[in-house]
């Protein structure tokens, strides 16, 4: 059965659209979700994707009573068909009762044009710390919604725990924001998604991703990251065909994100450590190729997080033309206060980066040029081929 547009639950309250505003710089920001709109007390937990067809699917977590993370949670979508300058109504693509819903980790197979949208659930009365004990009634499960008609429709959740859940695990999280399609090597095609997990034993975070080689129609868990302290992550492709996880960090004895590589596709990780020029407050990130290197020009990602070592404001967007070796440009979206954030490329080379603002009142999405990113072509690195 599909969960249709036009039979979910519409939030009437955000059925307007609303008009992006541009700052000096000719940044455009357009509220996408405002808590305490739509019968929703707060709205957390973006995650954004740009379809084949060109559209912009925001998800996010709609929590009804209140901010925290337990309690009657329901994931939320909108889609914008003229580049996020409009919103369509916002659609509950799951409400479980009282239960929590959430994590929304999306994912786009570009070889099929399928969307999949990869979220946790748990008992709405189950703590986080309970199902860390194993306290609690019920524990955490994985699930994935598909889309094949560009979002407007959507498949009823597949419970896939039994794939990608280890025995041993207690909580577990997607995400949240994006997953990856490996676009060259040996694993070309194959669809990963940046999870993490805490151990029942040792009750130690780690970072881990899981993986489909079959077009979602089957997933497995890949490689956990060799340390622990991390947890929330997302994952890239870099220009040599390895992977390299961006993790949220608990080692306080360093105020940075952590990072650690794959060269099998996910299946296992090595290298961790810290990125000095990462700071964060413990806190989500993002992290996004927006071009592939060519023979002249180097290529370029992206990375958005609130960066301050003492708290979640300063949401600022960072290019590296080195495969995050180093970070020479930096970009402040948001001074004030803002936390999670997602991005994903655009069609013109810039990107989008879905983010929370202002103690988690707002979902903003900023669109992203090349110029403001300073990360036109001929702002690139030029690549040295040895000749004259």
């Amino acid at each position: 059965m599909l969960l249709t547009a036009c039979i979910a639950a519409v939030l009437c309250a955000s059925d307007v659209p609303v008009p992006p505003s541009a700052d000096d710089s000719g940044l455009q920001q357009t509220d996408v979700f405002i808590s305490g709109e739509g019968g929703y007390d707060t709205y957390r937990i973006p995650s954004i994707t740009t379809t084949p067809k060109g559209s912009l699917i925001a998800f996010c977590e709609g929590r009804l009573d209140g901010s925290g993370d337990a309690g009657n949670i329901d994931i939320l979508m909108r889609r914008s068909e003229d580049e996020g300058r409009t919103w369509g109504e916002v659609v509950v693509l799951r409400d479980d009762d009282a239960n929590t819903c959430g994590n929304p980790c999306v994912v786009v197979d570009h070889v099929t044009g399928t969307m999949m949208l990869l979220t946790t659930h748990n008992l709405g009365h189950d703590h986080e710390r309970e199902i860390i004990d194993g306290t609690a009634e019920g524990s955490r499960t994985v699930w994935v919604m598909r889309s094949d008609d560009d979002g407007l429709t959507w498949s009823d959740p597949d419970d896939v725990t039994a794939g990608v859940k280890d025995s041993t695990w207690t909580w577990y999280a997607t995400g949240p924001g994006a997953g990856i399609q490996i676009k060259h090597g040996d694993h070309a095609g194959r669809l990963v998604i940046p999870c993490d997990h805490i151990e029942a034993e040792t009750k130690h975070y780690y970072s881990h991703v899981i993986y489909s080689d079959d077009h979602g129609a089957t997933w497995q868990r890949g490689g956990s990251t060799p340390q622990h302290q991390v947890n929330e992550c997302e994952v890239v492709e870099l220009s040599d065909g390895q992977l390299m996880l961006n993790m949220r960090n608990y080692d306080r004895t360093k105020k940075t994100r952590q990072v650690c590589t794959s060269d099998d596709g996910g299946s296992t990780w090595t290298d961790q450590r810290h990125d000095e020029a990462l700071i964060e407050p413990i806190c989500q990130a993002s992290i996004c190729r927006l071009a592939w290197p060519d023979e002249v020009h180097a290529g370029v990602i992206v990375f958005s997080n609130p960066a301050s070592s003492e708290g979640r404001v300063q949401m600022t967007v960072r290019a590296s033309f080195d495969d995050g070796e180093t970070w020479p440009v930096a970009r402040v979206l948001h001074a004030g206060s803002s936390a999670y954030s997602s991005l994903t490329a655009r069609s013109d080379g810039g990107a989008y980066c879905l983010y929370e603002a202002d103690g988690y009142g707002r979902i903003v999405l900023a669109e992203l040029s090349e110029r403001w990113l300073g990360t036109e072509v001929e702002s690139r690195p030029r690549i040295e081929t040895g000749q004259e």
